[in-house]
């Protein structure tokens, strides 16, 4: 059986649950993949903090790390933002 004939055999309203299902399957997995990659993201934020530190400035960890002073930057903001966004959140659970 073909896919066509099978989807014929199904009712209109079988069908658009089926797309349905298939589009909010798709959903999903992108947002799980959306979700590592920050996860990710923050990570290599962190690490290259800690390469900032180590090599004592950023110019001297964009020379070590092969990587452009503007992603240094990019990455040390991105770290700070999850530092900050980590602090307000112990702060309101501290909260009566």
């Amino acid at each position: 059986m073909s896919v066509q004939s099978f989807d014929k055999t199904l009712s209109r309203k079988q069908r658009l649950q089926e797309k349905q299902r298939r589009q909010l399957a798709v959903v999903d997995t992108v947002d799980k993949a959306e979700a590592k990659a920050r996860k990710a993201e923050v990570e290599l934020a962190v690490a290259v903090t800690e390469a900032v530190q180590v090599f004592g400035d950023e110019q001297s960890a964009s020379e070590g790390l092969d990587m452009p002073v503007e992603a240094i930057r990019r990455f040390l903001g991105m770290a700070q933002d999850e530092a900050a966004g980590a602090d307000n959140v112990a702060e309101v659970s501290d909260k009566p």
